[in-house]
């Protein structure tokens, strides 16, 4: 009888064990994209790209990958960032590399990582009152981002127009005090980004990248008085599928990058968008280099 007893203890033990593993190598396998990972991807973006994420959470090419995308549109970039930190979010893809960077020095504790590189889009000068740079008048008011990451880039552009110049040590998170001249005595003016399309009637100049452009109707190559040249070396500027650090190895999160790089939903996206979003395929040294 007490053989009995203790052969079934050892039973017990041995299916506890068991499923113990079983259960450590299930969720192994979920962390890596396996069995348990095959749950629909939750990926957060804004303006534009909701349209271009909606297209190919229903393509035929997510289907052939075993992708299941469930696209969640936000206003707020911040809070999709920290959402995607938290797990609320699964994927995002809505930044450039330098606002990621940006916002991970300024979010110690909410840290994400890029996954893989998607697209450049130019940011362009916009104007309601002039069609060229040389009827800019002395004394103009430009709007630029109130984020540092745009504020830099917005910068960037007013020197390569000719509009100012920047000191030496002007670097991707500087902002008006890294100007050194302004013979044009520009005033500045900070928006939220998000904004720009709606204050070009009240103001002279408004730097706007081309995702919040397009928002507001407007195509950089064509209604811009000028624009960053669509080089794909503007490393800084290239726009990342991006989730939580923990996250980053996910084998089924990284097949969204390949996903996005499909022939197919390249041509889709370049007829829908004028040519505007540059196809970008680099591996994430190239940003990092």
């Amino acid at each position: 009888m007490r053989k009995s007893r203790k052969k079934r203890t050892f039973w017990w033990w041995v299916i506890g064990i068991i499923a113990v593993i079983a259960v450590g190598l299930g969720l192994s396998s979920a962390a890596n994209g396996g069995p348990l990972g095959k749950r629909t991807i939750t990926l957060g973006t804004i303006g534009p790209d909701v349209q271009i994420w909606q297209h190919i959470a229903k393509s035929d090419q997510a289907k052939k990958a075993g992708l299941k995308i469930r696209v969640k549109s936000f206003t707020d970039p911040v809070a999709l960032n920290k959402a995607t930190a938290s797990g609320e979010i699964d994927v995002n893809a809505f930044q450039s590399w330098s606002y990621l960077e940006t916002y991970n020095k300024e979010n110690k504790k909410a840290q994400l990582a890029a996954l893989g590189t998607t697209y450049l889009e130019p940011m362009g000068i916009y104007s309601d009152r002039y069609h060229k740079l040389s009827q800019v008048p002395d004394g103009a008011t430009v709007a630029i981002a109130n984020n540092p990451a745009n504020t830099s880039r917005g910068l960037l552009l007013l020197q390569s127009a000719g509009l100012i110049t920047l000191k030496k040590n002007f670097g991707p998170t500087s902002g008006t005090e890294g100007i050194a001249t302004n013979p044009k005595n520009l005033k500045f003016k900070e928006i939220d980004d998000t904004t720009g399309p709606r204050v070009l009637k009240s103001t002279d100049l408004v730097l706007i990248g081309n995702t919040i452009a397009l928002t507001g109707h407007l195509n950089v190559l064509k209604d811009s008085i000028y624009h960053e040249q669509v080089n794909q070396s503007t490393k800084n500027n290239i726009n990342v599928i991006a989730t939580a650090k923990k996250s980053r190895h996910n084998k089924t999160y990284k097949k969204l990058v390949t996903l996005y790089h499909n022939q197919q939903i390249q041509q889709w996206i370049k007829k829908k968008y004028q040519g505007t979003k540059v196809n970008v395929d680099k591996p994430l040294s190239y940003l990092t280099d």
